[in-house]
């Protein structure tokens, strides 16, 4: 499995598990806890939950899945914008942490950016930092000048990540925000790496000839072609064990150039600033 490393020096795995639509239905809880305890056996142990999905469920079935394990696992959740008030941030992660069943959420985000002032905010995650609530806080759907002013804050270098939806037919932040996070050495979480719809992007014809000349699944190949920089940490979702082994084998897989140029033909980089993909 290959590993990003993030700005305090700690390493992740490349590939996690996300949980969104996880949570949603009791009597799904069960195995879709048993999937994410599997994958991370398989060495995804980084899982991304947050406080809307479900209302909270999906962060009730990261706990049932963590359980016995959690000093091994890289727990991420998320505030949401409305929350994000100095005490505000601090009550939802109370809330977070008492679903979580944990005392420390590893990576804090805000969930988008809303009507809250980034300073209160930052201020927010900095003092449950100091607490020890989480270990580190970052961003999700930041563009590049959102993410510029977070890190011009006066506690604004400790940003750690920026989730953002990222697949081959969503390439948009290729153009400014991956190159800038580049350069900082800030991580961004890919979510939805296998696009809005999987059927439809897995039909891709390049994707397809790329997994078929490899040996691999068309899913397998979207997910290695998202880690291409070094610098993504991929988080699709999985609530079943097939899925899971499937997204577990693409942690180590390496596309050649050929591999590359063939998907950049049929899914074009961006040739200029693009408004940032959301879903």
């Amino acid at each position: 499995m290959r590993t990003v490393t993030l700005p305090g020096g700690e390493t992740v795995p490349a590939v996690g598990q996300g949980t969104w639509n996880m949570g949603e239905r009791g009597g799904d809880a069960a195995r879709e806890a048993d999937a994410l305890r599997l994958g991370a056996d398989l060495g995804l142990s980084l899982i991304d939950t947050a406080e809307m999905y479900a209302s909270g469920g999906a962060e009730e079935v990261v706990a049932r899945a963590v359980q016995g394990i959690r000093d091994r696992v890289f727990i991420v959740s998320k505030v949401l914008p409305q929350n994000a008030s100095r005490a505000g941030v601090a009550a939802a992660c109370e809330r977070s942490l008492k679903r979580l069943k944990t005392d420390r959420i590893d990576l804090y985000l805000l969930h988008w950016r809303g009507s809250h002032p980034l300073a209160e905010t930052v201020a927010g995650f900095e003092a449950l930092r100091a607490a020890g609530k989480i270990r580190y806080w970052g961003v999700s759907n930041f563009d590049a000048a959102d993410i510029k002013e977070v890190t011009g804050l006066p506690a604004g270098a400790a940003c750690a990540a920026d989730q953002v939806l990222y697949h081959p037919d969503s390439r948009g932040i290729e153009f400014d925000l991956l190159p800038w996070c580049a350069r900082q050495g800030i991580p961004v979480m890919a979510y939805s790496p296998l696009g809005n719809d999987a059927r439809r992007l897995l039909r891709s014809p390049a994707l397809r000839a790329v997994a078929e000349r490899r040996g691999d699944t068309p899913a397998q190949v979207a997910i290695a072609w998202g880690l291409r920089s070094g610098l993504v940490i991929s988080i699709p979702k999985a609530a079943d064990v097939a899925h899971v082994r499937e997204n577990a084998g693409a942690g180590s897989l390496v596309l050649t150039d050929d591999d590359l140029a063939e998907i950049d033909a049929a899914h074009e980089p961006p040739k200029q600033k693009q408004a940032l993909d959301l879903l």
